[in-house]
């Protein structure tokens, strides 16, 4: 496991990180976090980890800058998990074009966030791709997407993080299945959704 004992592991992203932690299933949501949370302490009791969700729904990369500095730097966390961009693309598609976020802007502000995480608090990075649970790659929204997912594969490299092929997951899945087994609207992701990508997170940190 790359975690190491009493670490400090924060995930912030959107609704798929959200899921619920402001509400309800607060602290940790009902997603993806609250499962890697939940079988990282089943497999590693002792490893004392303390994890943060700070997830919120329907943010975009403008979001997440405004707030960086309190959601992500001042906890200090050891690990950071960036799972953002799926609004970015989806508001060009939604009726809501002028909160969309073009490629280049995406690129410029997550490098910027991505290099002051690091340069401030020394934390490791955990980077995963936005998704689109889209068969058809050549489908406007899934084709600008992609854009997406080269650009978090590039920082992840840029960065040494941990990456998180979660397009690639879900494409594996609809070799077989529909779309609608893992969402009602390719995006937001029942708990099996939540799995495959919980299950991503697991194999690439060896937990």
């Amino acid at each position: 496991m790359y975690f190491k004992d009493g670490q400090h592991i924060l995930l912030i992203g959107d609704s798929i990180t959200d899921c619920g932690r402001r509400e309800d299933d607060a602290p940790y949501g009902r997603g993806y976090v609250s499962l890697l949370r939940a079988f990282t302490t089943a497999r590693h009791p002792d490893a004392r980890l303390t994890w943060t969700n700070r997830g919120i729904s329907g943010n975009t990369t403008r979001h997440l800058a405004g707030r960086w500095e309190a959601d992500a730097l001042a906890p200090r966390p050891d690990w950071l998990s960036v799972m953002i961009g799926i609004n970015d693309v989806w508001r060009a598609f939604d009726g809501d074009p002028e909160n969309a976020v073009p490629l280049d802007e995406y690129t410029d502000t997550l490098r910027t966030l991505l290099r002051r995480a690091v340069e401030e608090t020394g934390c490791r990075l955990i980077l995963a791709d936005p998704y689109i649970i889209e068969p058809d790659r050549d489908e406007p929204q899934r084709a600008a997407s992609g854009k997406f997912v080269t650009v978090v594969a590039g920082l992840a490299e840029e960065f040494d993080a941990v990456h998180i092929p979660t397009q690639q997951v879900f494409d594996s899945a609809l070799l077989s299945t529909t779309s609608r087994d893992w969402a009602d609207d390719r995006i937001h992701p029942n708990l099996a959704g939540h799995a495959l990508i919980a299950e991503a997170f697991m194999k690439a940190l060896e937990i």
